[in-house]
């Protein structure tokens, strides 16, 4: 019998960490603080205890990516799939569950487990050094000590206290008949051409009304925890718009430096610029659009900017407390701190969002830690799979070889096709239509490679 590795949390990520372990036939220990010290979000004792929504969103896996996890997951042994299905509401395409028979269900699967013991404790400092393998899996709301304890092993600089996120959009849903690539006055930044942006213009009549609907919109209101003050470098826009009608002009929708290859001779009144968001060239970030407007607003209103009439967002903006890693800097390729490579991180804390993805780490994470501790050696899931893709991303596996890029504009995001890399050949046909076709080529692929990674043996005996 090996010894234990020990995890520490008893959310989605760490629970569903733990049952990899245990199947794999090796011994866990599982920490989780509740109910002997609660969260200001959580209610009750329950392992993987779901504190907002009730739904895993979309199901449905052909052309949506978080259903295609599901799929994976399911295939590769997940309990929290397993008990989503078992508790499954109705709710269309999506799965929504019983969140009281989830948690009760996964709760008593990993008590009943003998390769299993729960400890019901808080871990307020870095893991004893007797403990040779361990999972962190604390999520967004981490308790303090072992958040400080964590700071000061990485730098103060590496555990960011995320305070605001921008939209992102697919490239393919932006229009290029009225948007174009410029960089301000052409400049080429670090590894840039002078034509790193994509330009969206903006005349006066519809700046001044895309104004009148920012300010109108709806906002989220936030719980006393989650509410942070705001620092000048990432005020949400709306917050910007309440200074004065004309203060977005000269801030993040200046329009200066730059010339509209579409219209010659006529310069913007104002212009949204959007920046590549990862290696892959499929996702771009809404520069300085940091916000808390409601999602359903987000969606409304920015669709109002020309060239984004027909966008698709990857990811809407937010603005809340988070507790994660620099991910790409901080960890290796099988999760592991560099600083300390006992130490495995899984779930939200490593800047993932989502029920889904944090249990998706927690599955990744339990499979590297298990190979490790019978002594061998696990390929990661290929990077064409939605579990291979959201490591890739966590990781930096897009980019050069020491993460940097990814280091410097690492950012928590949902699964989604822009994770991917490309097919191929791309679909045709029309627009629509061709959109739908290259994401189930996307996920016929990522299953084929996924149930090709799973057939191989488990783990190579490592030298």
């Amino acid at each position: 019998m090996s010894k234990p590795v020990h995890v520490i949390g008893g959310g989605l990520a760490g629970s569903e960490a733990a049952w990899q372990l245990a199947r794999s036939n090796v011994p866990v220990v599982l920490h989780e603080m509740r109910p002997v010290r609660q969260t200001e979000a959580h209610k009750t004792g329950s392992l993987a205890e779901l504190v907002c929504s009730n739904s895993f969103r979309s199901d449905e896996w052909e052309t949506n990516a978080v259903g295609l996890l599901h799929e994976e997951m399911r295939r590769a042994g997940s309990l929290v799939i397993w008990a989503a299905d078992a508790h499954k509401l109705p709710a269309g395409a999506a799965l929504a569950v019983d969140r009281e028979g989830f948690a009760a269900e996964v709760t008593r699967t990993l008590e009943d487990h003998h390769l299993i013991e729960i400890s019901r404790e808080e871990i307020d400092g870095l893991p004893p050094a007797v403990w040779e393998s361990v999972i962190v899996a604390t999520g967004p709301l981490t308790s303090p000590k072992l958040a400080h304890a964590i700071k000061t092993l990485t730098g103060e600089a590496e555990l960011a206290f995320f305070d605001a996120i921008a939209p992102i959009v697919h490239r393919e849903s932006i229009d290029m008949d009225l948007c174009w690539l410029q960089s301000r006055y052409d400049k080429a930044g670090p590894g840039g051409s002078g034509a790193d942006y994509i330009n969206c213009p903006l005349d006066k009549a519809e700046y001044e009304a895309f104004i009148a609907a920012l300010l109108a919109a709806k906002k989220t209101a936030f719980k006393e925890f989650e509410a942070t003050p705001y620092f000048e470098g990432c005020l949400p826009i709306e917050v910007m718009a309440e200074r004065g009608p004309e203060t977005l002009r000269f801030g993040p929708m200046k329009p200066v430096g730059l010339s509209n290859p579409h219209r010659p001779g006529v310069r913007p009144y104002a212009v949204v610029q959007l920046r590549q968001d990862n290696a892959l060239g499929t996702l771009w970030n809404m520069v300085g659009f940091q916000t808390k407007l409601k999602h359903g607003e987000q969606v409304r209103v920015f669709r109002m900017i020309p060239g984004l009439e027909k966008a698709e967002f990857a990811r809407l903006g937010g603005l809340h407390r988070n507790t994660f890693l620099n991910s790409p800097k901080l960890l290796d390729a099988s999760l592991r701190l560099k600083a300390d490579p006992r130490l495995r991180f899984a779930g939200q804390i490593t800047g993932v969002e989502g029920y889904v993805e944090s249990a998706a780490i927690g599955l990744i994470a339990g499979r590297f830690a298990a190979a490790e501790r019978l002594s061998a050696l696990m390929s990661p899931p290929p990077p064409t799979t939605a579990l291979g893709a959201l490591l890739a991303h966590i990781t930096g596996g897009h980019l050069s070889a020491d993460g940097e890029g990814a280091a410097r504009s690492f950012q928590p995001m949902n699964v989604n096709f822009g994770l991917f890399p490309p097919i191929a050949s791309a679909p045709q046909g029309k627009r629509g239509a061709r959109g739908l076709d290259r994401k189930r080529a996307l996920a016929a692929r990522a299953l084929a490679d996924l149930d090709l990674w799973l057939a191989r043996p488990a783990s190579v005996a490592a030298e």
